[in-house]
């Protein structure tokens, strides 16, 4: 497989506090690629950094083979980022919210259209398309927020922490999705605190920690890092192990 992204020596400083600190990582194409971490390990500010919304201290980003912030007019339609915190407006309708996205990318007319509804098609909110983002559910909101990134039809999708007070329906439901857009061609990056959800639907992880990568590989090979017999440990009792911190105290 292809390298699609490749971060070198990527750090941010903000005054004294390194927040993201020498990250090396590299994401093959056609990867559900997992960055697992506790609140303040630095994930957001990763992806933030991969997507160009915040400029790194030091080092950068490769996307498709070339340094995404001097190509970025070039590559940044190529890549669909959902963040942490909600982009969609609440007095826009749902489709409304998808037009708005996906037009940025100069998409006009019948395809526009067609845009739309199949993006609010697959996150399920095909008969909620004329109704005002406001009144929607946080899973609901969640789900309009991705379909707000898909329209385009990146090669690369960004999950930042998507299920977020979310209840358990609406989580397993984008699992789903992702697991879809993954099957249908895309590369995906997910960051999530939630252990049962990136051993679930990860092909590889890479678990962070105070700005640093601590370990990378799939679920068995970071389980046989700390034992032989991997069926005796979770990968919870593995995060421990590396950080000496339990993931769900955050």
């Amino acid at each position: 497989m292809a390298t699609i992204l490749k971060t070198n020596d990527l750090t941010k400083k903000y005054g004294s506090k390194v927040v993201v600190d020498n990250l090396n990582i590299e994401i093959e194409e056609g990867e559900i690629f997992g960055l697992l971490g506790p609140n303040g390990a630095g994930k957001s500010t990763t992806m933030n950094m991969i997507c160009d919304l915040v400029r790194p201290t030091l080092g950068n980003v490769e996307f498709l083979g070339k340094d995404f912030r001097k190509n970025r007019r070039e590559l940044i339609g190529y890549l669909g980022y959902i963040p942490q915190e909600l982009a969609i407006h609440g007095n826009l309708k749902a489709w409304e919210n998808v037009e708005l996205f996906t037009s940025l990318y100069g998409i006009k007319g019948a395809t526009l259209k067609e845009r739309i509804d199949e993006a609010l098609s697959y996150v399920g909110l095909s008969e909620k398309k004329n109704d005002y983002a406001r009144t929607f559910s946080g899973g609901m909101k969640r789900r309009l927020n991705i379909a707000c990134a898909i329209g385009h039809h990146p090669k690369m999708l960004i999950f930042d922490e998507p299920t977020v007070g979310i209840d358990p329906q609406s989580r397993n439901f984008i699992l789903e999705r992702i697991k879809e857009s993954n099957k249908n061609g895309a590369t995906v990056i997910y960051t999530s605190h939630y252990m049962e959800e990136v051993e679930a639907i990860c092909t590889r992880i890479a678990i962070m920690d105070n700005g640093k990568i601590i370990a990378t590989g799939t679920s068995e090979e970071l389980k046989k890092m700390v034992v032989e017999d991997t069926s005796s440990i979770t990968l919870e009792e593995v995060f421990l192990t590396l950080t000496g911190k339990k993931l769900r105290d955050y």
